[in-house]
């Protein structure tokens, strides 16, 4: 659709930044992460050493492709039912702790947004959409934060019964989002810019990730 705000790599102007591959630290959990990406993988392998493995990938996009290959022996058990709680609290922590983020999260309205694969396999379906295909449960979650932070209001059952019940965060972000809908505002000249050459300086982790 015309109104639909659609992104896929990271290193795009200025909807890059909501690709789970830009280059921005999270502290979920007690622990420090490079990327959105590396905290959603970080739970998907079953034994600590193959863990520690995808994470140790030398870029947001390996760690994805490391991830998808696991096979099934090494994935951690229930995580076709977790990994949708667990994606909803590491966006959460995306975006309550990089204000700059939560802004350019609010700014897109009430406008639908989309995570665009290019390569049509059930992964860039599940999380995104090809051809105009897919559930894109990456976008719908971000418009759920987006609604959380004070942005538009978002309705959406079935992104409900997907991740209700399992957050473990979900208590200890609440004042967080609270305070981020209170106080972020307009980005001062001087930090946009930052903002701007951070864009403009990434590397092309392009390919998408999040299996």
């Amino acid at each position: 659709m015309s109104d639909d705000i659609r992104f896929y790599r990271a290193n795009e102007k200025p909807y890059g930044a909501f690709s789970n591959l830009f280059r921005r630290p999270i502290v979920i959990g007690g622990e420090t992460f490079p990327t959105a990406e590396h905290a959603y993988q970080s739970r998907k392998a079953r034994k600590p050493a193959v863990r520690a493995w995808i994470l140790a990938a030398p870029s947001p996009s390996l760690v994805a492709s490391a991830a998808h290959g696991l096979l099934h022996w090494d994935i951690a058990p229930g995580w076709s039912r977790l990994r949708y709680p667990w994606m909803l609290d590491v966006e959460r922590a995306k975006y309550v702790q990089h204000a700059d983020l939560a802004r350019l999260l609010k700014e897109t309205g009430a406008k639908r947004l989309v995570e665009c694969g290019t390569s049509d396999n059930e992964v860039n379906r599940r999380w995104g959409e090809v051809n105009g295909k897919g559930r894109n449960l990456l976008g719908r979650i971000l418009m759920r934060v987006r609604c959380e932070i004070g942005g538009a209001a978002y309705e959406d059952a079935e992104l409900d019964a997907l991740v209700s019940g399992q957050s473990d965060y979900a208590q200890f972000y609440a004042p967080q989002l609270a305070a981020a809908a209170a106080h972020v505002v307009a980005l001062p000249p001087t930090h946009r810019a930052l903002f701007d050459r951070e864009m403009a300086a990434l590397s092309h982790d392009v390919e998408g990730g999040s299996a």
